[in-house]
This record gives C-alpha cells, sequence and structure tokens, in this order.
C-alpha cells in the first residue's frame, strides 16, 4: 500500500509577505478538522459499498450459500490479482479512486468550508486519505485575532445607491459568522480565505481613535454622517476586549461629530451613556439589523450573532434611552426569512423602532459558493427553491446569474418576486408607522479637535534654537 498523503488545506497558503507570521502555519484545529471530515465521509462511502454489495443477488441465503459465494468471490479476486473488484472494500476504487470530503456545518460558525481565493493560480479540494479519528466531534476553531496599526481610518465611497460616503470598520472580519455577509469577500485581499478564515482569523485597527482624531483635525475635512459598521459589525464579540468602538465615540462626541451605528449586537447598551447625550444633540442615530424572529434560523443564519428577542430588547432600551433607532431588515432571503416581512416590522415597531429598510440577499465573488454551500447543508430541501427565486429577482435582462452588481438593481432586485417584496415591505412600513421618521443628523455643531501640540523634548541642545 502506498503511504498515505497528507490532506492539503482548503484555503491556500498567503503570499510571502503579505500576511503576519501568525497565518503562516496550519492552525492545529483545522488540520484536525479535515481529518474528521474526511474520516466521516470515508465511513459515509464505505457504509454505501458494503449496503450496495448486500443486495446483490446471491448475497443473501443459507450459510451454505454464503459460503460458497464467499469462496468464489475469493476465486474471483485472486484471478485477479488478489484485489476486490472496482467499488468494493478493498478494490481498486480505495486506492485509485478518490473520496470527496463533503462539507458539514460546524457548530458555531457560519460558513462550512473555507474555499481558496480568486487570485490563486491553482485550485486544491481535500480528498480523503484514509485517516481516521475516533475523538468524536470536530473541535471547535479558535478565533485569533492581530493587532494592526492603520494609517487611515475614515473611507469614502461613491456609491450612487448607499446613502452615506463616509465610513469606518475598526474590525476587519467578523466573529459573527453571517453566512451573508458581503464582507467576506475583502478578506481575499489579505490572502485569507472568505470562509473560516473570516470568521476566525480578525484583524483589530488599536490606533482607531487616534487615526480618526487626526482626520477629523484635518484642514481639508468638511463634515458630514460618518456610518460606523457597514462592512463589519463594530460591536462584534471581541470589541469587548478592545473597545474601539467606545474610543471611537469618545473622540465624536468631543468633535460633535455626526455619526450612524450599523449592527446586530446588544453590546450596544454598554455605551448609551455616551449616546443618549449625542442624541439629544442630534448627532447619532442607530439601525439594528434583525434578519428574522426564529431562534433556529437565527443561530444557522448568524450563529454568534445576539438572539432575535435580544436585539428587539435593545431596541426598546435605546429607545427609552431617547436614541433614535431604526431596523434593517437585511438581507431577504425567499424561502427562509422572507416570509417573516410582515411579522418582524410589527414586532420591530412594538419595540419602539422609528424607520426600517431592507435589502435582498446579494452573491458577490466567493459568497455564491459559501452560501450555496450552507444551503445545501442546512436547508437541502430548499436549496433549488431558493436559488431560483435569487436567480428571477437578478435576471430582468434575460441572462440568468445569482448576483448584479449593477447600481440602483444590487440592493433591491427587480421584476417579478423582487416586485413582490417591496410592496409587502412597503405596504407593512406604512401601516405601522415605520415611514414617518427620518432619522436626520446636524452637521452644524462640528467641532475640529485641537492639532496636536509637538511634545516638548527635555534636552539641553534645544535651548541653541
Amino acid at each position: 500500500m502506498p503511504p498515505l498523503a497528507p490532506i492539503p488545506l482548503l484555503a491556500p497558503a498567503p503570499p510571502g509577505g503579505a500576511t503576519p507570521e501568525l497565518f503562516r502555519s496550519k492552525p492545529p484545529e483545522l488540520l484536525r478538522l479535515q481529518r474528521m471530515l474526511a474520516a466521516r465521509r470515508q465511513s459515509v462511502a464505505a457504509a454505501g459499498r458494503r449496503a450496495a454489495a448486500g443486495s446483490r443477488p446471491g448475497r443473501a441465503g443459507s450459510q451454505s450459500g454464503g459460503a460458497s459465494n464467499a469462496s468464489s468471490g475469493g476465486a474471483s479476486r485472486a484471478a485477479s490479482g488478489g484485489s476486490g473488484g472496482a467499488g468494493e472494500p478493498g478494490g481498486a476504487d480505495d486506492l485509485e479512486t478518490p473520496i470527496r470530503v463533503s462539507p458539514i456545518a460546524l457548530h458555531g460558525r457560519g460558513a462550512v468550508s473555507n474555499p481558496q481565493t480568486r487570485f490563486d493560480a491553482l485550485r486544491r479540494h481535500a480528498e480523503d486519505d484514509g485517516w481516521f479519528n475516533e475523538d468524536g466531534d470536530a473541535p471547535a476553531l479558535r478565533t485569533e485575532i492581530v493587532e494592526e496599526q492603520a494609517r487611515s481610518i475614515i473611507t469614502r465611497n461613491q456609491s450612487p445607491d448607499i446613502p452615506f460616503n463616509l465610513a469606518i470598520n475598526p474590525y476587519r472580519g467578523c466573529e459573527h459568522g453571517c453566512i451573508y455577509c458581503f464582507a467576506r469577500p475583502y478578506h481575499t485581499y489579505l490572502g485569507l480565505s472568505a470562509g473560516l478564515d473570516f470568521e476566525t482569523r480578525l484583524y483589530a485597527k488599536t490606533n482607531a481613535a487616534e487615526r480618526l482624531r487626526a482626520e477629523l483635525a484635518a484642514r481639508i475635512y468638511r463634515c458630514e454622517p460618518i456610518n460606523i459598521g457597514a462592512a463589519t459589525d463594530p460591536y462584534q464579540p471581541i470589541e469587548r476586549r478592545y473597545r474601539l468602538m467606545r474610543s471611537l465615540i469618545e473622540v465624536m462626541a468631543e468633535c460633535r461629530q455626526p455619526f450612524t451605528i450599523v449592527t446586530k449586537s446588544s453590546l450596544i447598551e454598554r455605551d448609551i451613556d455616551l449616546l443618549a447625550p449625542m442624541a439629544r444633540q442630534g448627532l447619532v442615530a442607530v439601525y439594528m439589523t434583525i434578519t428574522t424572529l426564529d431562534p433556529d434560523l437565527g443561530r444557522r443564519l448568524e450563529p454568534r450573532a445576539t438572539a432575535p428577542w435580544r436585539r428587539l430588547e435593545t431596541v426598546r432600551r435605546l429607545r427609552e434611552a431617547g436614541i433614535p433607532v431604526g431596523v434593517s431588515m437585511g438581507p431577504i432571503i425567499p424561502f427562509l426569512n422572507e416570509p417573516e416581512i410582515e411579522s418582524l416590522l410589527q414586532a420591530a415597531s412594538d419595540a419602539g423602532a422609528q424607520g426600517a429598510f431592507y435589502t435582498v440577499l446579494r452573491l458577490p465573488l466567493e459568497l455564491r459558493e459559501l452560501f450555496i454551500e450552507w444551503l445545501n447543508a442546512h436547508y437541502p430541501q430548499r436549496a433549488k427553491r431558493v436559488l431560483a427565486r435569487l436567480t428571477d429577482m437578478r435576471s430582468a435582462d434575460g441572462v440568468e446569474r445569482l448576483n448584479d452588481a449593477r447600481f440602483f438593481k444590487r440592493m433591491k432586485g427587480e421584476v417579478g418576486w423582487a416586485e413582490l417584496i417591496r410592496l409587502r415591505f412597503r405596504m407593512a412600513q406604512r401601516k405601522l408607522g415605520l415611514d414617518r421618521h427620518r432619522l436626520d443628523l446636524r452637521c452644524d455643531l462640528f467641532q475640529a479637535p485641537a492639532s496636536a501640540q509637538p511634545q516638548r523634548v527635555d534636552d539641553p541642545q534645544m535651548g541653541l534654537f
């Protein structure tokens, strides 16, 4: 028997110098996980071969018949060189035909695989190498964090279908693990995968507050509302440790800089003491993302995000503190959370929400493969229907596709099913009064922070100048 080949990593090795040393080695949890996936796949394949062999004519019968079949089978194997037939245990297929590893949903993680990036020249896939592990379920992947010094913190965009021009994201990657997150493909620019790497290998911009102060003090800066959390959630679990969002709010409170927050975490309640005074001045608004009221669907869609009922409670507490709150139902996915449009908006209105908006699911780049894998792992019976409806919303011009990147088309879709979703959302919005309030912010109170003064050096030689 030839030696067993090691299982290749699902994610490629990052380009040299592009990724910190922490990510250049194979995480032991990921290696063990791959072995577990291979073992499970091998067991299923072996059971299928045994069932197929047992159902052949002549396999069932008396003990003597069984012995006769066994002896004849042994003779035929000897005549063919001593190996079993193709497809049987011990046959040629066991050594020559690779067994692909099927993705398996992991507890506490959204993605079910770690696909390669679009920049890789070679393609890899996991195969069963015959290893077997009886240690039980695959271990949970640990979250690894890299602290980095950002050169800038305010991002500017020119997209005509986005209602803000300035944005801040204090973290890269997001531990919430939402399978629908459009920011996943951004992780590939770091040489990492948009799958499990996006959820487990995070970057924290530890100098975010210092950079914000410097950019607000720049002479070319003109005040306008800044959105925080457009790509990754600023209140994801690691914020408890780094407190970057709180430090950003402190700088903006000092400068009276208007801003909006998009989050799905109840951790925002920690900062009510800073947000409430700013809300009274018309400087802040919060949008709570609530995609579903079903806790089971929520655990699958957003495995490490706050539970839906807890988000509604957070909306209630923010409103009690006088902070303007809207609800984002995004994204809407046909046959998954789409049936909940009316009931979710009713619950948000009862909690005190003042406005609501939605988007439909987008599947750019690597996100398409990740979502299809997730759908087949969690909802295989609905997969074809969901994908067919998504295609309908993106194929108004006759070209069938799952994603349409055109401005003013990508967020809502068009014709057919997309129009039905728009009408349903609009009618519920009007009925509940969620279209009557505009969360406008004031820019006339802005005060630029004082420029950093150079530090005095206690050096006698400085007296010469």
